[in-house]
């Protein structure tokens, strides 16, 4: 990977260049992460103890309640985790007959599966004692940390929505209001649930004390969770899907998340003209969109649970129909191609990487911020509204049943070329995830930009018909000819809650060592050793 001699974008950072790296949205899990590999440990320990303190100190994106996934290159071989949770065997069909299904509340919560990522991660890759990983979160939860500014921000939107919800106030709005940036937050409660994992390797989240108080929570107010269900949760080792450009292949965690849309729209824009204009040219930037459109369509068409799916990866990564559906696009106008995107959410995403070459891609959230806003009892625990992303629409893939798992929006993404592990990356937020994911592969693959350049150019993400949100930070001649090709735009400004997301970005480099770039659009860093 060749840096250019500066970054053409407005910028307060500069790549971070090190043997062993952590590329996270809040910096003192950012050091969670580092501290274990001084300690011994490996790219997957830091990658554990960097997900864990998140749990605590960004709390607007995730929380011990999250789902997870994971890319984890260890050396010789690419994994693939799939630790999001199913749905209640209650959840019927019949149990939600609205048009949509509950946005918030305890008929949102699908079973937490980040738990159980981290030890099935620990498990198979780690170096340190499981309980090691928890230290620097159960300290910080114990003794308090300072509320960082975009996180406070967040914290106060949040709770605008979210006080009402069970358990919510009385853990985040200590005294009766929200701690702004600037102020300790500490919780005690966090710190016993986190021991009481740390001490039974999980257990006691799924099957021991910690899953009777969320079953009794959940019976309490009205949820069908039960202690069956978290006792019948399992991640899975579900390996990758992928898709390539120009020699470059990314691979993706297959349905039911989204990540099949970054691999779908690469393969359309291979048959496009990209390659024939810069990356932040209207002609360049108006392909991408256009197949970003009609990728999102059939996303949102086929993709669900894959034991409900109709068509599997393989028939939506086939090159034949990607190259029939890039033909659809006009290179010079804007097209409604019916696409829709999901909705918005929030989200905490992490890369690592240490001197031996294994590399980490893990992302976990709570979904729409902080989730349904349910917080049990006792346990500072806040619970992922995952159950939102079901649909309700009789025959679709994704129509909500019992034990089944929802479509997800969070994606860990993972770069190879010709064997060799290239990029670990993501980009959290909603429904600018893949859409992030196509814009960070050829940026840094394609145009050849480094890893804190890519991060710090203005994005662009799709929303209906022929919507364009676009940050004000964009060149406002990109602007006027995206219009003029047909584009509705919608300028947002860069720190739009969740809207552009937050991306994270560690690029091996030829000579050994890495190159990792942390978004400003968060309170993060990345740092290494």
């Amino acid at each position: 990977m060749q840096f250019p001699p500066a970054n053409p974008y407005p910028s307060r950072r500069s790549a971070v260049m090190a043997d062993n790296v952590v590329a996270t949205s809040h910096p003192l899990a950012a050091e969670a992460g580092l501290s274990m590999i001084r300690r011994g440990g490996n790219a997957a320990d830091a990658a554990l103890a960097t997900a864990i303190t998140l749990t605590l100190v960004e709390p607007t994106g995730n929380g011990i309640g999250s789902d997870a996934f994971a890319i984890i290159w260890d050396g010789s071989v690419l994994h693939g985790l799939n630790a999001s949770g199913h749905s209640p065997a209650g959840w019927t069909p019949e149990r939600f007959p609205g048009a949509e299904m509950p946005e918030r509340g305890w008929d949102s919560v699908t079973v937490p599966g980040c738990v159980g990522a981290w030890v099935a991660v620990s498990e198979r890759f780690g170096k340190l004692p499981f309980e090691a990983l928890f230290e620097p979160a159960i300290r910080l939860a114990e003794q308090g940390f300072i509320v960082s500014p975009v996180i406070g921000s967040l914290w106060a939107r949040g709770a605008a929505v979210l006080e009402g919800q069970p358990g919510y106030a009385e853990h985040f709005m200590p005294g009766g209001r929200v701690p702004v940036a600037g102020e300790r937050f500490a919780s005690p409660e966090v710190a016993a649930t986190l021991t009481a994992i740390a001490e039974t390797k999980g257990e006691a989240f799924y099957r021991g004390a910690i899953a009777e108080k969320i079953a009794a929570a959940s019976a309490a107010n009205g949820g069908a969770l039960t202690v069956d269900d978290l006792a019948a949760e399992a991640p899975d080792w579900c390996g990758t899907i992928s898709g390539g450009f120009d020699g470059v292949t990314l691979h993706e965690i297959p349905p039911n998340g989204q990540g099949i849309a970054a691999c779908m729209a690469l393969g359309m824009l291979e048959h496009t003209a990209v390659r024939d204009a810069g990356p932040d040219d209207p002609r360049s930037v108006h392909l991408m969109i256009e197949a970003v459109k009609l990728t999102l369509r059939d996303v949102e068409a086929h993709v669900g649970d894959p034991t409900a799916m109709a068509f599997g990866p393989d028939a939506l990564l086939d090159p034949g129909y990607l190259a029939e559906r890039a033909r659809l696009i006009d290179p010079e106008r804007a097209q409604d191609f019916g696409a829709g995107a999901p909705k918005a959410g929030g989200t905490v995403y992490l890369s690592t990487a240490d001197a031996s070459g294994m590399m980490v891609s893990f992302i976990q959230s709570n979904y729409a911020g902080f989730g349904s806003g349910c917080v049990v009892p006792g346990t500072g625990i806040s619970l992922q509204n995952r159950g939102a992303g079901f649909v309700t629409t009789p025959g679709h893939p994704n129509r909500v049943g019992p034990r089944k798992r929802p479509f997800h929006t969070i994606i860990p993404g993972f770069l190879m070329k010709d064997g060799a592990p290239v990029m670990s990356f993501g980009v959290m937020g909603g429904p600018i995830q893949a859409q992030g994911h196509v814009q960070m592969v050829l940026r840094t693959q394609l145009w050849g930009q480094d890893v804190q350049a890519a991060v710090d150019a203005p994005r662009w993400r799709v929303t209906q018909g022929l919507g364009l949100a676009v940050e004000t930070a964009m060149n406002s001649t990109l602007h006027e000819a995206l219009a003029a090709m047909g584009h509705v735009l919608d300028m947002e400004p860069p720190d739009a809650a969740f809207g552009f997301g937050g991306a994270q970005l560690v690029h091996r480099l030829p000579a050994g060592g890495y190159a990792a770039g942390s978004d400003p659009r968060k309170d993060g860093a990345a740092v290494g050793f």
